[in-house]
């Protein structure tokens, strides 16, 4: 699984501990990096090739949408790496001027305040222990990549309100206060509750309206559904029901995963799954 971050590029695997962490398989810095098409190259369906100064790889997205996402983001990280290092550069060598006209008394603050931050900083590695529906972990169970568009959108669409909730195999249609934030959907008994009854990631769904044959006799219903996991949601009114359609969209997805075909001065082939960030 790939994570890309405004200084490196990780690609990980999912672990096998108690924790359910990922273990890092090797890290690219972004500085000096090259991303390439290379379908041609390769014979591959959207595969592309990242050159970093450690080694060079080629992987293969699962669209050409998909790998259009993977190529820009990664673009766009890379510029802005480059350009932050330029202004790190003049930024340290100006601090570099003036660090001589500083006092023994300042550099002893600054010092200290760098320990404090270093001791934070340790305090928040020791947190291990993360949520099992988190983004990361439902990217990799259902084969998803989110890119910075997508986070996004997810941002300038989220939603609350009463629906009725119905599973496939159910007869009665459940009122619940739905909130949709950050790519899931939350579920409260009421809108005055403070802690969710539980919660729905929607990253790999679809969302339809009921075929014919799931028996849907009412107005302003939309299914949502992941391989065998089927759950249909009535709005109360025409506008309601096409807003959460719309907001849903924005973060349901098939776009599926990224598989790492050569690394070089590696062992071999292994697949792995997206994840932009």
């Amino acid at each position: 699984m790939f994570f890309l971050f405004s200084d490196m590029l990780l690609y990980t695997s999912k672990g096998v501990t108690a924790t359910n962490q990922f273990k890092v398989h090797g890290q690219l810095p972004l500085h000096g990096m090259i991303v390439e098409e290379s379908e041609n190259e390769w014979s591959v369906p959207h595969c592309f090739t990242i050159y970093s100064a450690q080694r060079t790889i080629v992987v293969a997205a699962s669209s050409k949408v998909e790998m259009g996402k993977w190529i820009e983001d990664l673009n766009f990280a890379i510029d802005m790496a480059k350009k932050s290092q330029e202004k790190s550069t003049v930024f340290i060598d100006s601090q570099l001027c003036d660090r001589s006209n500083r006092s023994s008394d300042e550099v002893s603050l600054e010092q200290e305040s760098e320990d404090d931050m270093n001791s934070s900083r340790t305090s928040l590695d020791k947190q291990t222990h993360h949520r099992a529906n988190t983004t990361m972990h439902v990217c990799w169970h259902r084969n998803t990549s989110v890119s910075m568009s997508d986070h996004c959108q997810a941002v300038e669409n989220q939603l609350s309100g009463y629906l009725l909730r119905k599973f496939k195999n159910s007869n009665g249609w459940q009122k619940l206060w739905v909130v949709f934030t950050n790519f899931c959907l939350f579920f409260y008994k009421t809108h005055q509750d403070d802690f969710p009854l539980a919660s729905l990631p929607l990253l790999g769904y679809t969302v339809s309206t009921p075929d014919e044959s799931d028996g849907i006799h009412k107005e302003y219903v939309f299914k949502l559904q992941f391989k065998s996991h089927v759950y249909f949601f009535r709005a109360e009114s025409e506008y309601t029901f096409e807003r959460w359609m719309e907001v849903i969209k924005s973060a349901a997805s098939t776009t599926g995963r990224m598989t790492l075909l050569i690394p070089k001065g590696g062992t071999g082939p292994m697949e792995i799954n997206g994840n932009g960030i």
